[in-house]
């Protein structure tokens, strides 16, 4: 394959699976497939891809139990969740449970496409030439790009691809606001007002980890009709 990535489909609907496959397949990747959650969790877990395509409704084990055991397993494999649920409590739910980005049905292929470029994109390490000018150090807050790890008064944290790079875009402006639409930008590879919801569930769910009290956040704030401040020092 052109580009060497491998990314497996998770869905039992035969005429979605395919499509998918076909078309994923004509741009370059490598495709690998399952028709329900409890063998594309061991696909996953004893093979090595680049991204998981993951349907929610499926038989022997749902999307987001998938979702969950990757999670689990340490995985840091972006996770792009296809669902016809599309209410932003099934989203919420996708994201607790470690997803990157959530499509919902009927969808587009080329948008398909977009995402799939945008994960893999953002999990590809940073060449060395490049970290020179990195923020990746200050105050209580160290992260690490290679593991999606940070560190936060000596305790290891582990993040999903899209927590940790909000994190690092966040970083590198610390003590600055960040609007919403350059964090879009910066994480997603695009601006779109409809995600504004999608991103504020993952700075939710980043909250969580890196607060000591998510209610009364120390480094990650809000900042009214502009976006987030991280503020490593604690405030």
């Amino acid at each position: 394959m052109e580009n060497g990535k491998r990314i497996l489909i998770v869905d039992d609907d035969d005429e979605i699976r395919e499509l998918l496959e076909f078309d994923i397949a004509q741009s370059g990747y490598f495709v690998d497939t399952a028709s329900n959650g409890k063998d594309g969790l061991n696909k996953v877990l004893n093979n090595s891809y680049d991204l998981v395509i993951l349907d929610v409704m499926m038989p022997k084990m749902n999307g987001f139990d998938v979702c969950k055991n990757i999670r689990q397993a340490k995985l840091s494999i972006p996770v792009l969740m296809l669902t016809a649920k599309g209410t932003i409590d099934d989203k919420t739910v996708g994201f607790d449970c470690g997803a990157d980005d959530y499509l919902v049905k009927p969808f587009d292929v080329q948008e398909v496409l977009l995402r799939i470029r945008v994960l893999l994109r953002r999990n590809q390490p940073q060449a060395e030439p490049s970290l020179s000018n990195e923020i990746l150090s200050a105050g209580n807050i160290e992260i690490f790009p290679d593991t999606l790890e940070c560190v936060i008064v000596n305790k290891k944290i582990k993040l999903t691809p899209t927590e940790f790079e909000i994190l690092y875009c966040l970083m590198q402006h610390f003590n600055n606001a960040v609007t919403l639409a350059t964090l879009l930008d910066e994480v997603w590879g695009y601006d779109s007002d409809e995600d504004v919801r999608m991103l504020r569930v993952h700075v939710g769910g980043l909250r969580n980890k890196i607060e000591p009290d998510s209610k009364k956040p120390q480094y990650l704030h809000t900042v009214t009709n502009v976006g987030y401040k991280l503020t490593p020092f604690g405030e």
